[in-house]
């Protein structure tokens, strides 16, 4: 098995922060549904922040993530890995200092990974 190019992670907090703006940027301009951004930074050493959105259609989630890896090849001369593309059901993007993941609404709500990745940041009511 081949494996894949490493992603790299920026080494100041201040790049990290440019492009989690940028990915909540461009996810709004292509109205994403639901947008939530769970801080990692401190938490895990996978990335700073994961950001977790929903498309209305297959073709939408598809749309979202092909321009989002564009704009952070443009913007921030980054290379994204991508997984999920073709299916579009669920599509990770790996932009090293932030993970999104764009989902269809249906599986989005089968996988919860709000839930997952909270660590313990909700209110009690909401467990």
């Amino acid at each position: 098995m081949a494996s894949s190019p490493q992603v790299s992670r920026s080494s100041d907090a201040e790049g990290a922060e440019a492009l989690h703006r940028l990915v909540l940027s461009s996810l709004d301009d292509d109205q994403a549904v639901d947008t939530v951004s769970i801080p990692l930074a401190g938490k895990s050493s996978i990335a700073d922040h994961m950001v977790i959105a929903s498309g209305r259609s297959t073709r939408q989630v598809a749309s979202m993530a092909s321009k989002l890896a564009e704009k952070i090849k443009a913007e921030c001369g980054r290379v994204a890995r991508i997984e999920g593309l073709p299916t579009a059901d669920w599509v990770l993007i790996d932009a090293g200092d932030v993970i999104v993941h764009l989902f269809r609404p249906e599986v989005r709500s089968f996988y919860n990974l709000e839930r997952m990745w909270q660590f313990g940041d909700a209110p009690a009511g909401e467990a």
